[in-house]
């Protein structure tokens, strides 16, 4: 050993004191920030685990979800199916029983269409026979009222005639002899006419709106005395000729009213009175309101 060297055993020794003094004399903030590594790092472990676990809850809860949605359609699967064989068997049993086949259907298709012509052809049939009839009674009816309508005319003539062979009163009216003349005159429509036969022993008969009371009569000269009673008021027609109009006015009226006998007896007077129309109504309300 040199003189001034230490023993090996001395710088052994003296190595390790200095590895002791240098660790001993580390900064305490790294000790710290290790401590703080590790909780941080013991912090995140323990979320991730809860995050795994919240993971898995949501998986099993999905699971449960699914699994529950399965059963329920394979249970409406299951009673779909079963539906459908009911009704499988329900159309067996009505096609059994109804026993048809395709060419039945055929039969009756062919029978459906017979029959459809032959009541096509029936209608057709009946229709043209009612068109004939209402042809034929159109025609009937024509005649008929070509008929009415001839006669209709042909009465209106006999009447025109008639009127012109009646001789005219000075008032212009025509004057009817007989119930005949009188029934034209009433065709024409311009007067009212309202017959009348009165007794002379039979007190005052009412024609219309007024009364008439017979005096006297002549067979032999036609001739006549009457009483012509209108509104409440009396005038004699003294000694007048039969088919002699005799003219008067009323309060209910503007133009004459007419009075012809066309006939005597010993007993009796026969003839008729001739009101314009308007007042031939009043009278004729009077009339029957007077019986």
């Amino acid at each position: 050993m040199a003189q001034g060297e230490a023993p090996k055993g001395e710088m052994k020794y003296m190595s390790e004191f200095q590895e002791t003094t240098t660790t001993s004399g580390t900064p305490r903030w790294v000790g710290l920030a290790v401590a703080i590594l590790g909780g941080i790092s013991l912090l995140g472990l323990g979320v991730g685990l809860s995050a795994l676990n919240q993971a898995r809850s949501i998986e099993q809860s999905t699971q449960a979800t699914v699994r529950q949605a399965n059963e329920a359609l394979n249970q409406r699967l299951a009673k779909a199916d079963e539906i459908n064989q009911q009704l499988q068997s329900d159309v067996k049993v009505v096609t059994d029983k109804l026993k048809v086949t395709h060419a039945d259907l055929v039969a009756a298709r062919k029978q459906n269409k017979y029959a459809t012509v032959a009541v096509d052809q029936k209608v057709t049939n009946l229709a043209t026979s009612v068109k004939a009839e209402l042809a034929t009674k159109a025609n009937n009816e024509d005649v008929n009222k070509l008929n009415g309508d001839v006669s209709g005319v042909k009465s209106d003539l006999d009447a025109t005639k008639n009127s012109i062979q009646m001789a005219r009163s000075e008032m212009g009216t025509l004057i009817a002899r007989n119930h005949d003349e009188i029934d034209q005159l009433r065709h024409l429509g311009q007067r009212d006419y309202f017959e009348f036969t009165v007794q002379r022993k039979g007190g005052a008969t009412k024609v219309g709106s007024i009364q008439i009371v017979l005096k006297d009569t002549n067979t032999k000269k036609n001739r006549y005395t009457i009483n012509v009673l209108a509104d409440d008021n009396s005038f004699e027609k003294k000694d007048r000729s039969v088919n002699e109009p005799i003219f008067f006015y009323t309060g209910g009226t503007r133009t004459a009213i007419e009075l012809v006998v066309n006939k005597v007896t010993k007993s009796t007077a026969t003839g008729y009175l001739s009101v314009p129309k308007a007042a031939g109504a009043t009278s004729a309300s009077t009339a029957t309101s007077g019986q």
